[in-house]
């Protein structure tokens, strides 16, 4: 269970638990490795949980005040942090109760890989190389790896088991190698954390069996584990893993690894840069196809389209279909993640402050009205829409602030959904018809048109 940031508190107590012994490299690991994937708080937090099991011991139980000591830094960005290194496979993270309600956290710390393991693992491989390019990704690969000795020329000679030891020693051997095994794969078990309920093999073993493909073959266990951190990568559908995969089957039905991640990667490309923005019936006409529309007022079918849409389609939506500028989103994006509102929250925030800025996004409104919100805890669009209704009057002199800096400021603009309140009069609604129109209206007319 992933718990916010609200319910970490300074006070909270925890302990320190180390699963496995650190190898002679791990410095090196994360300085190359880790760090460019996760960040420096995430590694300097990383090397104080370290410490102090060293220090402390298991059974000490220490407050979360002194990680914000020891780190310089304020417990949600320790929270950010520490939410990395369990994304990454280097801690677990334990939660209980007592009966006075006070948490206490148990964290389970796992070492680094060395750099050849880095480096067979294809998630983490894959993020490195996203974030340091491949040419450098390469070059630090052939610093960090060390070259194997040739064997040619040679003939191996080495004795076997069956050579050297008693037939009686087998039983016993035998226990200690599943031992061993289960040592192996508990070793194999670390890296980042992805779920198999990301990908519906069920739907894609059926896909396969269609097309004659040996599908136990081809989706055999570390397949399955490389497909679903593909997909959990480049966030990838059902239909185009099934694209992907049967991409990258060769003619001996076996998946190519390099050719899926390759296959993958296009996918991703896809998504980014090559696809046009999607027009506003388009997207209604999806939304139809996946669910029916349910019969509610205007208010309602505007609510559910900010709930389907994302911000960036919102913006393409008003601007007649013309991709969203880069500024806009990333504007967008700093607002949603930095106060954490959800993607209908911030439609809602949106589209508020576009009538409001004549179609212009201003991000110190954007900002004062997203931080108002998250400290209310607006979570839904309703909630939101509510919000702006009633604080209208607040958000008016803020907007002023800004405004009155202007000359030849304009007559202020109502979102429709503020169930008529203040009704602009004919001359002014004629003014701003062409940016400002009911993008609800407009939505309904356009999903209409395919009945």
């Amino acid at each position: 269970m992933n718990y916010s940031i609200g319910k970490l508190l300074p006070v909270d107590g925890f302990r320190i638990i180390r699963s496995g012994e650190l190898p002679r490299s791990f410095h090196r690991s994360l300085s190359h490795l880790y760090q460019p994937i996760v960040g420096r708080l995430a590694v300097s937090l990383y090397h104080v949980l370290i410490s102090e099991a060293d220090m402390s011991g298991q059974d000490q139980i220490q407050s979360h005040h002194m990680l914000m000591a020891y780190l310089s830094a304020p417990l949600d960005k320790i929270y950010e942090a520490r939410e990395k290194l369990e994304a990454i496979g280097l801690i677990r993270t334990f939660r209980s109760e007592n009966e006075d309600h006070q948490a206490e956290y148990i964290y389970s710390v796992y070492p680094p890989f060395s750099p050849e393991e880095f480096f067979l693992d294809d998630m983490l491989s894959l993020l490195l190389s996203h974030e340091l390019g491949n040419e450098k990704y390469e070059r630090l690969k052939g610093r960090l790896l060390t070259t194997q000795q040739s064997l040619e020329g040679f003939t191996e000679v080495t004795a076997t088991f069956d050579q050297v030891f008693h037939n009686k020693m087998i039983e016993t051997v035998q226990k200690e190698t599943e031992v061993l095994a289960k040592e192996k794969y508990q070793q194999e078990s670390r890296g980042p954390i992805t779920s198999l309920d990301r990908v519906d093999f069920e739907w894609l073993t059926h896909a396969l069996k269609k097309r004659m493909y040996p599908a136990d073959q081809i989706l055999n266990g570390r397949n399955k584990k490389l497909i679903v951190q593909l997909a959990t990568l480049y966030d990838l559908t059902n239909m185009e893993l099934e694209k992907a995969v049967t991409w990258a089957i060769d003619e001996n039905h076996y998946l190519v690894e390099e050719e899926l991640k390759a296959a993958c990667h296009d996918f991703m490309k896809e998504q980014k840069t090559n696809q046009p923005p999607q027009s506003g019936v388009d997207r209604r006409e999806k939304v139809k196809t996946e669910k029916t529309q349910a019969a509610g007022s205007k208010e309602d079918q505007f609510i559910q389209m900010l709930e389907e849409i994302s911000p960036r389609e919102l913006l393409e939506d008003v601007s007649n279909g013309n991709r969203a500028s880069e500024q806009d989103l990333k504007m967008i994006r700093d607002v949603m993640t930095e106060q954490g509102l959800e993607p209908g929250v911030m439609n809602v925030l949106v589209h508020y402050v576009l009538l409001k800025t004549d179609m212009k996004l201003s991000k110190a409104y954007l900002e004062k009205i997203a931080s108002h919100w998250a400290r209310k805890n607006v979570t839904t669009v309703r909630q939101a829409m509510n919000l702006a209704k009633a604080e209208h009057q607040k958000y008016q002199q803020w907007g002023k602030q800004k405004s009155q800096k202007r000359k030849g400021q304009k007559e202020e603009v109502i979102p429709a959904w503020f169930n008529n309140q203040e009704a602009p009069s004919h001359e002014k609604q004629k003014g701003t018809e062409v940016n400002t129109d009911d993008i609800a209206a407009r939505i309904k007319k356009l999903t209409n048109k395919g009945n």
